[in-house]
């Protein structure tokens, strides 16, 4: 669960937009933060406010963007064509994070987004995007030369979504994170969605993987330990996901681990023993194996639960 909004973001520190506002020294040296205050607010209100950054903000001092309420984000997909149309004004922007939200705005799984595509193809220098929530998101595999970091924090990923990150050419790409979430909330990716992205081919400068957050976590680690990219990789993020002894065997089993730097496997429902094997079988690598879960019981039977779901 996501309990607080980001302070910085792309390495700088978050300010709220507010019309009228006096503008720091060197407005380029923020990340502006777009959002209305009624959670119910009509769309006219977000499109004004854009409007209003766009209109009172030098245009490249718009480097870095925070969306966060955009109105009924419940229901309502977050307006990236409001972005869009604004595109060739604001050619400095490098970052942009849709739906910094939190649970008691909204639950995770319940942000609403639409199609994504057009974002990307109307920046060409953008450098690092942010996604929270997957509700009705959908994405075309495209050809970005300048992404370097594309992160997708949901309660549960489409595989579709995740099949066209795979089938997208992004030579720049250095960080990808995809948190995979339960079929609850629409995660339905399998180790077939992602076999673009385990191949590796279209990928080639990525260094920090997460596959994570995964329902079906031993199936996904398989899946991964046995992928040739992971032989280029010096972060390996297999976190917040129901991870058992028999996804530790397999990732054991599979493609050497020790040239990692760090191998992050936090929020796990592992042995001791396995703990123990899989430190012993590191030496060198820093191994995140914190918060621990224990199954919960109801009525003879056993659940084991993602970090984030809902």
């Amino acid at each position: 669960m996501i309990r607080s909004h980001l302070s910085s973001f792309a390495g700088l520190p978050v300010l709220p937009f507010t019309p009228g506002m006096a503008l720091p020294d060197d407005p380029s040296a923020v990340a502006w933060r777009l959002e209305v205050e009624d959670f119910e607010a009509d769309p006219e209100e977000f499109a004004a406010l854009v409007t209003a950054l766009r209109d009172e903000v030098p245009a490249d001092a718009v480097r870095a963007l925070v969306i966060g309420e955009w109105g009924s984000a419940y229901e309502r997909a977050l307006p990236v064509d409001l972005l869009v149309a604004v595109a060739e004004k604001w050619t400095s922007l490098r970052a942009v994070f849709l739906a910094d939200l939190v649970s008691e705005q909204c639950e995770i799984s319940w942000l609403t987004h639409g199609d994504i595509t057009g974002l990307l193809a109307a920046y060409p220098s953008l450098e690092v995007l942010w996604v929270r929530g997957a509700n009705e998101l959908r994405l075309d595999p495209v050809r970005h030369t300048g992404l370097r970091e594309l992160v997708f924090q949901t309660g549960g990923l489409p595989g579709s979504v995740t099949a066209a990150v795979g089938g997208s050419d992004l030579p720049a790409l250095e960080r990808l994170e995809l948190w995979l979430g339960r079929r609850d909330y629409g995660g339905d990716t399998t180790p077939d969605d992602l076999a673009d992205v385990l191949a590796g081919t279209r990928l080639p400068a990525l260094r920090h993987l997460a596959v994570s957050n995964a329902e079906h976590a031993d199936q996904i680690v398989a899946a991964v330990a046995a992928a040739p990219v992971v032989r280029q990789l010096k972060v390996l993020d297999l976190s917040k996901g129901v991870l058992t002894d028999a996804g530790a065997e397999a990732l054991l089993a599979g493609e050497p681990l020790t040239h990692l730097r760090r191998l992050d496997l936090h929020h796990h429902f592992l042995s001791d023993s396995a703990r123990e094997r899989i430190v012993a079988a590191l030496p060198g690598v820093e191994v995140d194996l914190s918060d621990p879960q224990a199954a919960d019981v109801y009525d003879g039977r056993e659940y084991r639960f993602t970090a984030v779901g809902e």
